[in-house]
């Protein structure tokens, strides 16, 4: 995942308008504004290719899903000093792929990575196939100079591991990849290193065809690292990288997988990173919070900053009520095990989940536009359900031209509310807030 400091040079949320494409939308005025406020989008203003784009249909399953686990791993977790380390510290590119003889997690298990997942409510994965550093995680012949854990010292494929895991476990399959690596001179001056730069070009499209032809259905491909030189955006490397291109590939594999922006195309939704703070009007368009569980870093760090139960409850549903889905990541140790404390929080998580998971997946948003910092709401069939950030005596929510037929707090109790041309008024005098994030549903006639 990019470095905070490398990405503080954020992109503006235009996205541009293609009349055939299902989902390019322009977002502007007070969504703009919203989506600058938190960080912009990763990956806008890419290239349109609206042949590439999936249908609405298509989106759907992914869409209904909501929220995903993340997963940095590789070389980086035996430093346990983020998945930044070969570049922060300068480590030569001969002496970082020593660590690749050192790399052999005995306690790997994709298995119990599946599990953990689906105990906190997940419903997909994306897992980094290959980071910046170069090392890819599973069989690769398209390799530079055979940088991958098949030929090193584990001699494993842990991306066919993990694969198997996820759909055994029934969660979609979600794949990472890099086409940056630092090992590449070129990738710094791919201009004045033009034929180190085709190498490491041609080492991408070579990894990306392995992932999309041999591990069966991939449900999603996340791209990062686009950007050329840490410079720029991922559209502004689209020159070199011909995004369109490799995507054309990707989906003579893969016709259905879910594709972010970050390769320089505009993506099938858009992505925004960071722990920043969700806030503005429902964005009109599909797109996905990345963020980090310990926000040390990406990779593992023995460094614990865990977020609170309450502030990832309190991230959802902010993105959730803005028609997001929200990736919440986390970073195993060099054998291959989730820290136990991760773990727990994620049970926290998942226990919310198994209570108000209703009024999170299979939801859209709406019909409400959100209030910063006080109420949300989404909607799915004849229910409306309401977010509670704060709690007041009484609700005030605009008019709706659908009958309220009861309204009450997702635990139980029922509330009195009064329904007319000027809006809705609850009273929430019997309500018995929740520690987390208060739950109201509506049924509507």
């Amino acid at each position: 995942m990019a470095k905070t400091s490398v990405f503080l040079v954020f992109l503006s949320m235009i996205m541009l308008v293609s009349l055939n494409s299902v989902y390019a939308q322009d977002l502007k005025g007070d969504e703009l504004k919203s989506m600058e406020k938190y960080g912009g989008v990763k990956g806008a203003n890419g290239i349109i290719a609206p042949e590439l784009k999936l249908s609405q249909q298509q989106m759907k399953w992914w869409q209904d899903a909501k929220f995903g686990m993340f997963i940095h791993w590789g070389l980086y977790a035996i430093e346990g000093k983020g998945e930044w380390h070969m570049f922060n510290d300068k480590i030569p590119a001969e002496e970082y792929a020593k660590l690749a003889h050192q790399f052999n997690p005995q306690h790997f298990d994709a298995n119990i990575w599946a599990s953990v997942a689906k105990n906190a409510g997940m419903k997909y994965m994306v897992l980094t196939a290959r980071h910046h550093d170069g090392f890819a995680l599973w069989n690769s012949p398209s390799s530079y100079l055979h940088f991958n854990s098949y030929e090193t010292a584990a001699h494993r494929d842990f991306i066919k591991q993990y694969t198997d895991a996820c759909r055994k476990a029934g969660l979609a399959v979600g794949i990472y990849y890099s086409p940056m690596d630092w090992r590449f001179p070129g990738y710094f001056k791919p201009k004045e290193l033009s034929e180190n730069a085709a190498l490491m070009k041609k080492q991408g499209y070579g990894q990306v065809e392995e992932l999309m032809k041999n591990y069966g259905k991939i449900d999603i491909l996340w791209y990062d690292g686009g950007w050329l030189a840490h410079k720029g955006s991922d559209a502004d490397a689209a020159w070199f990288w011909d995004p369109v291109k490799l995507n054309e590939m990707v989906r003579r594999y893969q016709p259905d997988v879910v594709i972010n922006p970050r390769s320089g195309w505009e993506g099938d939704f858009q992505c925004n990173e960071g722990g920043g703070i969700i806030q503005g009007p429902i964005i009109n368009t599909p797109w996905e919070k990345c963020l980090n569980l310990n926000q040390t870093s990406w990779g593992y760090n023995p460094v614990q900053n865990l977020m609170t139960l309450k502030e990832i409850i309190t991230m959802l549903v902010n993105t959730v009520d803005r028609g997001g889905n929200m990736l919440l990541n986390v970073g195993p140790d060099a054998q291959g095990v989730i820290p136990e404390t991760h773990i727990a929080r994620l049970n926290e998580v998942g226990q919310w989940l198994r209570n108000y998971g209703n009024s999170i997946y299979g939801t859209r948003p709406g019909p409400f536009e959100p209030v910063d910092n006080y109420y949300g709401s989404v909607q799915k069939r004849n229910k409306i359900f309401i977010h509670l950030l704060s709690i007041k005596d009484t609700l005030q929510l605009p008019p709706l031209d659908k009958k309220i037929v009861s309204c009450k707090q997702m635990s139980g109790s029922s509330l009195k509310f009064a329904q007319n041309k000027k809006g809705i008024t609850i009273l929430l005098n019997g309500i018995k807030p929740d520690k987390n994030v208060s739950t109201l549903v509506l049924e509507t006639k």
